[in-house]
């Protein structure tokens, strides 16, 4: 796996660190003076930027993005004239952001822009400038060069992707994500670790994604313990540090079966991708695991081994606990977030053609897969 050539693509520039979330608005103001601030529902949480980077239009992003509410966003933004997107909150907010930057300059429908539903074309103008500023440890938007969006015609969560989509300013003050609540910090925290693990078992993986992931996979299971029992400043700093590394390796090597799955769930149902991609995870190991041979049998080892050392089992007991911890801690199971069974099949066979899906380790049948989502069910 290590043997894949390295191209490695990222944000122009990455601040990581508390306190780096006070330099956003005089970074934002060095690339034009009419920013655009897109936030999530809750837009007093976002005031304190907004006032730093008056005057400043606003965007609110209540759920996660489809094509409805990207339209609106352009919209907006082309009629405030605004030369900057700043992008504050989880990894919805930022996707939002992301993709409101990207088609501002564009001339064609957006739908021609989407991978899989759409024509995939590529954008034929530079994005406005970007800032991104995660308010939650997990998806690691804000170094990755796409935008998931759900298409409801579909019935699909697909990305809006272009390299020039890397933001031109990531702001990663781990102070944003103190007191995250418990459930949140549960879906977002899985999602990072899957996002560490996926990229570091798939066939994509490289040198340089390797060392990031080798060392933010026990690391941030560490940390999703800790603050599992309690608020911890330190393990805050620890998650924030995982959900970089993830971004940075995904963008840069690729992901698996878990977020091949997760798109079309995305589309059938109201679940929260962090929660789908930690629910997915112990059984998406396990059917790995089963069929792997060779380089990629001995890297899922490794990641079993690192599972089993945070919950203090045996190796072979890893990913039934880690489930079991999970649902303890209050993972919904597929059946809690909408997904119907009669679904499982058609879903299994949508993934089949996702971008993730070619990254995993093995060749995974539909049946294979439709056990897996029936494991998560």
């Amino acid at each position: 796996m290590s043997e894949n050539p390295l191209v490695f693509l990222t944000a122009s520039e990455i601040r990581f660190g508390r306190g780096k979330a006070c330099e956003v608005a005089v970074t934002a103001k060095g690339f034009g003076q009419r920013a655009m601030l897109v936030n999530g529902a809750t837009a007093a949480r976002a005031d304190w930027l907004a006032d730093q980077l008056a005057p400043v239009a606003r965007f609110a992003v209540g759920r996660e993005p489809d094509i409805a509410m990207i339209e609106a966003g352009v919209a907006a933004a082309r009629a405030a004239k605004v030369q900057v997107i700043v992008a504050l909150g989880g990894g919805a907010v930022i996707d939002a952001g992301k993709a409101i930057a990207a088609l501002v300059p564009a001339h064609l429908p957006m739908m021609d822009y989407l991978e899989v539903v759409g024509r995939g074309l590529p954008l034929e103008a530079d994005p406005l400038p970007f800032i991104a500023v995660p308010t939650t440890a997990g998806t690691g938007a804000e170094v990755t060069k796409n935008a998931v969006i759900g298409v409801p015609s579909a019935r699909r969560k697909v990305s809006l992707r272009d390299n020039r989509m890397l933001p031109d300013v990531a702001v990663i003050d781990p102070a944003l994500t103190d007191g995250t609540p418990k459930s949140v910090t549960l879906a977002s925290g899985l999602d990072a670790i899957t996002q560490v693990i996926e990229p570091y078992l798939c066939t994509k993986a490289n040198r340089l994604t390797d060392v990031l992931c080798r060392n933010a996979i026990p690391l941030g299971l560490a940390a999703l313990v800790r603050l599992m029992e309690a608020e911890d400043v330190g393990a805050r700093d620890d998650l924030a540090w995982v959900s970089l590394c993830g971004g940075l390796a995904l963008a840069n090597a690729g992901l698996g079966a878990v977020h091949g799955l997760a798109g079309p769930i995305g589309g059938v149902a109201p679940a929260p991708h962090g929660a789908v991609c930690g629910v997915l995870l112990p059984p998406v190991l396990a059917a790995n695991a089963q069929a792997a041979t060779g380089v990629a049998a001995a890297r899922i080892s490794e990641v079993q081994t690192w599972i089993s050392d945070a919950f203090g089992v045996e190796t072979k007991q890893a990913m039934a606990a880690l489930q079991n911890w999970s649902q303890h801690h209050g993972l919904p199971r597929l059946s809690q977030m909408g997904v119907r069974e009669d679904e499982l099949q058609s879903i299994a066979q949508a993934s089949l053609g996702s971008s993730s899906m070619r990254g995993n380790p093995v060749a995974l049948t539909e049946g294979a897969l439709t056990d897996i989502l029936y494991a998560a069910y």
